[in-house]
């Protein structure tokens, strides 16, 4: 049985994350992880300073299926099957060892083996006391500690495979911290956290999905209750485009799995990330929406509490959830709202447009959508100023411009963008992005001169219009650089 639980799914991080889990239920306010290069020999360990346990308490858990999924918990308890510890170390090591001491008491520990099982005479599943002969060192921090719980993995068969080396440790590593900076970041974030985690002696810093308070977000809603539920919140948050954003916000905030893999549902149990992205299975017309390009920005932060488990079909690996039936229509509401919104601010830069998609008083965008019968096209807007301002003075050459711009939205390479989108993960660079200024500010003086000698705006209207017009509204120095050279 041991070796069938073996292959429930765990992936070292979330392994560990089940662990941290058992530490939080048991009032943990420091949980250290450390993961040790050793070649064949290399082991990782949790130490926490929560309430720790007797030797009554550890053999209960130390048992398979130590407690009742349908027995009511304290609000704090993040299990719920009474299999994480023995599922999640088993998933990843042979040999399992815990020790623990309880208010000043003495040191209990009780080993698993599975290379030991049915060698011991008459006991079909040994548990072992103490540690393994020559481990006894990895399970000192306790003997610093009045209470806490020393979690032990070793023979890391799953880990440590064929032609894992000291590098793939340090990899290893790299996900491991970014896994469960995401799960707890609400439990180690603020001035006063809950929870200090650490892996291999550094403090893991949260990671915020929904960059609470930047100025550049089109959404951060109030937090809803959802109706005929218990403790059952919501908040929508529309993150901005990475056109608003620093290099190193962008990184950040595209999360371990990227923008597309981390858009949709959070959902959270007392605080710990049980689901991060996804739309728990809910769509439009019998089809149910995917993780897309268009609605990379949507972010929905969803709370429920710890009773609500079955209801939510939550899994032993803490991994999925279904929102329940009668929940549903109002989850699709706010969702469709959320999803709409981001789509509007990924269409158009940053900026939450009306259904037009265009802002008062500014440039016409340069390419317009035209939806028909036969299908979506793309046309260069021939009342833009700057191609309204070309066009009026080409004379013979009218003609030709006409031809060249038919040519130029006739050969759009819709298909080789969307393929480049999907490898990528990442939209092509527009916008000036990345542009030198003086390449910038080439395109903004023949904007500059097309509103006034063409268009009769006077510059201060010009100026103005620019700075309201994307992408030109990103460099008002330069806008203000051309004031300068008019009033020379």
């Amino acid at each position: 049985m041991l070796e069938s639980l073996r292959g429930l799914g765990y992936a070292p991080p979330t392994a560990l994350a089940d662990l941290v889990d058992n530490s939080i239920t048991a009032n943990a306010r420091d949980v250290a992880v450390h993961l040790e290069w050793a070649g064949s020999n290399s082991w990782v360990r949790i130490v926490d300073d929560g309430n720790g346990m007797d030797d009554a308490a550890l053999e209960a858990g130390m048992r398979l299926g130590a407690r009742d999924p349908r027995a009511e918990r304290a609000t704090p308890d993040l299990g719920r099957f009474g299999l994480g510890l023995k599922t999640a170390s088993f998933s990843q090591a042979r040999r399992l060892t815990v020790a623990s001491r309880k208010d000043g008491g003495p040191v209990v520990c009780l080993r698993w083996d599975l290379d030991l099982i049915g060698q011991e005479p008459g006991a079909e599943w040994p548990l072992f006391e103490g540690p393994a002969p020559g481990s006894e060192h990895l399970l000192a921090p306790l003997d610093q500690m009045a209470h806490g719980t020393v979690v032990l993995w070793e023979k890391l068969d799953r880990i440590v495979t064929d032609g894992f080396a000291a590098t793939d440790m340090i990899e290893l590593a790299d996900r491991v911290e970014a896994h469960l900076a995401m799960t707890f970041h609400r439990l180690i974030d603020g001035q006063l956290p809950k929870l200090c985690l650490s892996l291999n002696g550094r403090g893991l810093k949260p990671w915020d999905p929904y960059l609470i308070g930047h100025p550049g977000k089109a959404l951060e809603s109030p937090e809803y209750r959802i109706l005929h539920t218990t403790g059952v919140t919501v908040q929508c948050h529309v993150l901005p485009h990475r056109d608003m954003l620093k290099t190193a916000e962008q990184e950040a905030a595209a999360g371990p799995g990227g923008w597309t893999q981390q858009e949709g549902f959070y959902v959270y149990r007392n605080k710990r990330l049980l689901l991060a992205g996804g739309w728990l299975g809910l769509g439009d017309g019998g089809k149910l929406w995917p993780r897309d390009e268009a609605h990379r920005l949507a972010r929905i932060r969803l709370d429920i509490p710890n009773s609500a488990d079955a209801d939510w079909k939550i899994n032993v690996l803490k991994s999925t959830a279904s929102p329940p039936v009668r929940l549903r229509s109002q989850l699709h509401r706010l969702a469709t709202e959320t999803r709409d919104t981001a789509r509007r601010v990924f269409a158009h830069r940053g900026h939450v447009t009306p259904a037009s998609g265009t802002r008062p008083n500014a440039v016409a965008e340069a390419w317009q959508v035209r939806r028909s019968a036969q299908g979506t096209s793309y046309r260069i807007a021939r009342d833009h100023d700057l191609v309204a301002s070309i066009l009026d003075r080409a004379g013979p050459l009218k003609s030709d411009i006409l031809a060249l711009l038919r040519l130029i939205e006739e050969t759009v390479p819709v298909q080789r963008i969307w393929l480049d989108t999907a490898e990528d993960k990442e939209t092509p660079r527009t916008g000036f992005t990345g542009a030198a200024e003086n390449e910038v500010m080439e395109t903004l003086s023949s904007m500059f001169e097309a509103l006034v000698k063409f268009r009769g705006l006077s510059p201060t209207e010009a100026r103005e219009r620019l700075g309201r017009t994307p992408p030109f509204d990103r460099h008002l120095d330069l806008i203000a650089a051309l004031e300068a050279k008019d009033t020379q």
